[in-house]
């Protein structure tokens, strides 16, 4: 079954109350892989008879790429951008027994428990910046989410966004967040500006970033950060050879979104920086 732009906006209206509620569900068949980098993600149905694409845990950066796609679009959604439905999607231990393409069951078999998943935007078309003319302020807000969240994608190469139904819809946040993968000194990244902003398909419309700074940043009170955080499952958090605990792990990532929304300033100043050796 096709779900109908009607059915999918219920859903999302439905998760744009104050409380965030992820859905889970259980992928029942797989479709066709997404070739697209190395996290091989796929196109899936599941239980509730709506088509996905899945992110496995067993692929890439693994764990830290679903933690990266999980805060990062439950942040884009809070800031009132628009991101498809995300889902836990859980792979039961007998899923993919039958695939015939080695690398593909070799996949499936290290993701077996809890994934992630986005609502597949049936007919939506990539983002073509010399097609379609994004205004300034949604142009803006994208860009000071990729700023704070640390997105290096989101450039002319991979602009990680789609139109469906006439709207921008933004999608793949697997590679913000990019501190995680080596942890170190978080409380530097956290308050370091975004160099790589200079890059961002939308910098040229990125026009009123100081005008909609403050707007931003009230909408990621930390009483939303920390429900943002909680989100992330027990078990995505459970590091083999990491001495911290689940809990602090948590709590970096809090700790690190909280500094880096109070420390806006410094990459606000980058963004426009990086717009004046546009002129």
């Amino acid at each position: 079954m096709v779900p109908t732009y009607s059915q999918i906006n219920l859903i999302l209206q439905a998760m744009a109350t104050d409380k965030i509620e992820l859905r889970t569900v259980n992928v029942t068949r797989y479709i066709t892989p997404l070739r697209e980098g190395g996290s091989l993600p796929a196109l899936a149905e599941a239980d509730d008879d709506f088509k996905y694409v899945l992110k496995f845990r067993g692929a890439g950066h693994g764990i830290k790429a679903l933690i990266a796609e999980l805060l990062g679009g439950e942040i884009a959604r809070t800031l009132g951008l628009k991101v498809p439905e995300l889902v836990f999607a859980n792979l039961d231990e007998a899923f993919g027994r039958s695939e015939g393409d080695e690398e593909i069951q070799d996949l499936l078999k290290g993701s077996r428990g809890l994934n992630l998943a986005l609502h597949f935007l049936s007919g939506a078309l990539t983002f073509d910046p010399v097609v379609t003319q994004v205004d300034e302020t949604l142009a803006s807000k994208i860009v000071w989410l990729d700023a704070f969240i640390t997105n290096i994608d989101r450039t002319v190469k991979n602009t990680n966004m789609l139109i469906w139904h006439k709207e921008l819809w933004l999608i793949d946040h697997g590679a913000t967040f990019y501190f995680h993968h080596s942890w170190g000194d978080w409380q530097k990244a956290a308050v370091t500006p975004f160099p790589y902003i200079k890059d961002h398909v939308l910098l040229p419309q990125a026009a009123l970033i100081e005008e909609i700074n403050e707007e931003m940043i009230a909408l990621l009170p930390d009483a939303k950060l920390r429900e943002i955080t909680n989100l992330i499952p027990a078990d995505w958090l459970d590091w083999e050879g990491f001495e911290m605990t689940s809990e602090e792990i948590r709590e970096v990532y809090f700790q690190f979104l909280v500094t880096r929304r109070n420390n806006a300033n410094n990459f606000v100043k980058q963004i426009q920086d990086a717009r004046e050796t546009l002129v």
